[in-house]
Formats: structure tokens, C-alpha cells, sequence
């Protein structure tokens, strides 16, 4: 469970918004990700929050699928 934790810890978590803007869509289509299981998403209260990295792994896999 440790090592769980610090690889958590040393990974950078971004709000819905913020993926939004980087994704350049509205805070509506991130939720649906998050629901649909496309984009993993940890639940902090009432709201969420989305490692950077899985964010970079989301747009790397659609960018090899469209070219």
C-alpha cells in the first residue's frame, strides 16, 4: 500500500477545468469521459481530479488513432 501511495503522490493532479482547458472542451465532456471509463478519475469530496499523466496517455492514444 506504500508504494501505492507515493506513486500517487509524486503524480500531479489537475481539476475537471483544467483538463477542459487543455483538451479545449467543455467541463461537460470531461465528466462524460470520466463516466464512460475512457479517462480515470479519482474522487476528492464532490469532486474529481485526473492524474496529468493518464490525461497525456488519453491524448496520445486519440492522436495515434486519428493519423
Amino acid at each position: 500500500m506504500v508504494a501505492l501511495t507515493a506513486h500517487y503522490a509524486s503524480s500531479r493532479f489537475l481539476t475537471v477545468a483544467e483538463v477542459a482547458g487543455v483538451l479545449r472542451v467543455s467541463n461537460m465532456t470531461v465528466y462524460r469521459l470520466i463516466t464512460n471509463g475512457q479517462l480515470p478519475a479519482v474522487r476528492v469530496g464532490k469532486s474529481y481530479r485526473l492524474r496529468e499523466e493518464d490525461v497525456d496517455a488519453y491524448l496520445a492514444a486519440r492522436f495515434t488513432e486519428a493519423g
